[in-house]
């Protein structure tokens, strides 16, 4: 081919320049696209508690965060975490320091009378059954003559040698608070629920009618019968 041709036909340098310019301009978008769309990892979204969720839609209500959600109707509020799977027990008698003492559940008359400060030297807990569970609302005498009876029954109280039990049964028409809480397993709630019957039934006509004093059971009222008269 002439020369002439290849000259009139041949590109020129600033045909070369934009072309480089063009080819540059590709690359850099061939890049980014690329880029662009390459694969990511993608962190698991974290577990939020309802509380959280529900405080956090108050917080972006308009004026604030408000009130917290109530609990739903007929669902009981939980307990105190101090006052649950407690037991509540007198200790009084020959012990360091009588009074009412609050225990673990299922906590046991060795554990009341640790808690008291332990049985003054001298006593004799010959009758005293240290072993025996303890019920809420009852009471632990140690070393009181009036506790015999409760001794030779239940093994709650002792008192100084003698028979197991009183010479009569106690009258629950005329018996005090102090003596009604000397029955097995009578504290001084159970002894006020006996008297309020009694005070509202004007006394007792039967010893069946203990059945109907809140808080006395079958079994406690097999403890008692042999015990009462009305």
């Amino acid at each position: 081919m002439p020369l002439w041709v290849r000259l009139r036909c041949g590109p020129t340098p600033r045909a070369l320049a934009a072309l480089a310019l063009v080819l540059l301009a590709a690359v850099c978008l061939a890049v980014f696209h690329f880029w662009s769309v390459r694969p990511q990892a993608v962190r698991a979204p974290e577990a939020v508690e309802p509380g959280a969720s529900a405080a956090v839609e108050d917080a972006l209500r308009p004026g604030g965060a408000g009130p917290l959600p109530r609990p739903a109707a007929g669902v009981p509020p939980s307990p105190p975490p101090e006052a649950a799977g407690q037991i509540v027990v007198d200790v009084s008698g020959k012990v360091h320091r009588p009074g009412v003492q609050r225990l673990p559940a299922g906590s046991r008359v060795a554990d009341a009378l640790r808690e008291a400060g332990g049985v003054r030297p001298g006593t004799d807990v010959t009758g005293l059954n240290r072993a025996r569970v303890l019920m809420d609302g009852e009471q632990v005498v140690v070393g009181l003559p009036q506790a015999q009876a409760a001794a030779g029954t239940t093994g709650g109280a002792a008192g100084a040698p003698g028979p197991p039990g009183p010479a009569a049964p106690l009258s629950l028409s005329a018996a005090t608070k102090e003596q009604l809480e000397t029955l097995p397993g009578v504290g001084p709630v159970l002894a006020q629920h006996i008297i309020d019957h009694r005070t509202e039934s004007g006394g007792f006509r039967s010893v069946d009618e203990l059945r109907q004093v809140k808080g006395i059971g079958d079994r406690r009222f097999a403890d008692l019968q042999p015990l009462v008269q009305p």
